[in-house]
């Protein structure tokens, strides 16, 4: 769904949310979602609810999220149109 955006909730050092990057730029880029960056500690609401829960991606036109651990086929199954 083109226009249709992502956003990865992480932050600076976390190794697992580089690895989730990883996975969300490939699969994003085949079904035309654009990934935004988020770093938590910036925002102690978010803080608060991601902090132990990061990395997590978030689609923006449904209001979906999937936590991780996640791989390339769970992420590409939330990226489908049902």
């Amino acid at each position: 769904m083109a226009g249709s955006r992502l956003l990865l909730y992480g932050t600076v050092g976390c190794t697992l949310c580089e690895t989730a990057r990883e996975i969300a730029l490939a699969e994003a880029g085949r079904a035309g979602f654009e990934i935004e960056d988020v770093d938590i500690a910036d925002d102690d609401d978010l803080l608060d609810r991601y902090g132990t829960l990061i990395p997590v991606v978030r689609r923006m036109d449904r209001s979906v999220e999937l936590v991780w651990p996640f791989d390339h086929h769970a992420l590409r199954m939330l990226l489908q149109d049902d």
